[in-house]
């Protein structure tokens, strides 16, 4: 079977300790971790560059990424612009930068690609998240031709809503990665 690299994509802010994706990542050493120039103020293509670079460092057809909130719309911009071929991708919470309630200071972001995305992919959402609707993220799941997940009342899939390592989640990712280990 051919051997997975999963690649963990932060959101704003880069996702703290308690965070399931920080969680993973000491878990699962190999998991390597997109890192930004900047976590706070984001400009899009910057965001969309250090993916690329990431990437192109591993065979991609090995390469799952798993991204959370504002990086699954990062993942939609890379996909578009690079139309690479990659294992899967994990998007997790993904937050809608089209609402008027977005921060101004995220620049490039919207709107958001709508386009099919060239690998297989799991949308992951909740009903009660703060960033997006359950209506909008299936939407975006329908466009980008992924999988949709509905995990019911659970806030946006952070260490806030309580998710700690979030189990579901690893289970979604070995789906995606062909493997019942990591």
């Amino acid at each position: 079977m051919q051997q997975s690299t999963v690649i963990l994509v932060p959101g704003l802010g880069d996702s703290g300790p308690e965070h399931w994706q920080s969680l993973w990542q000491q878990q699962y050493p190999s998991f390597e971790r997109v890192r930004q120039l900047n976590w706070d103020t984001p400009e899009q293509e910057e965001w969309v560059e250090e993916l690329n670079k990431v990437v192109q460092r591993h065979n991609p057809e090995q390469v799952v990424l798993v991204a959370h909130s504002l990086a699954c719309i990062a993942v939609a911009f890379w996909a578009q612009k690079y139309n690479q071929h990659i294992k899967g991708a994990l998007l997790v919470a993904p937050a809608d930068t089209e609402t008027p309630t977005f921060p101004e200071d995220v620049i490039g972001f919207a709107p958001i690609p709508m386009q099919r995305l060239p690998f297989r992919s799991v949308l992951v959402s909740s009903s009660n998240d703060e960033y997006i609707s359950a209506s909008r993220a299936r939407q975006l799941a329908t466009a980008w031709g992924s999988r949709y997940v509905n995990i019911g009342m659970t806030g946006h899939i952070n260490s806030a809503s309580g998710h700690g390592r979030w189990e579901e989640g690893l289970e979604l990712l070995r789906g995606l990665c062909g493997t019942s280990r990591l």
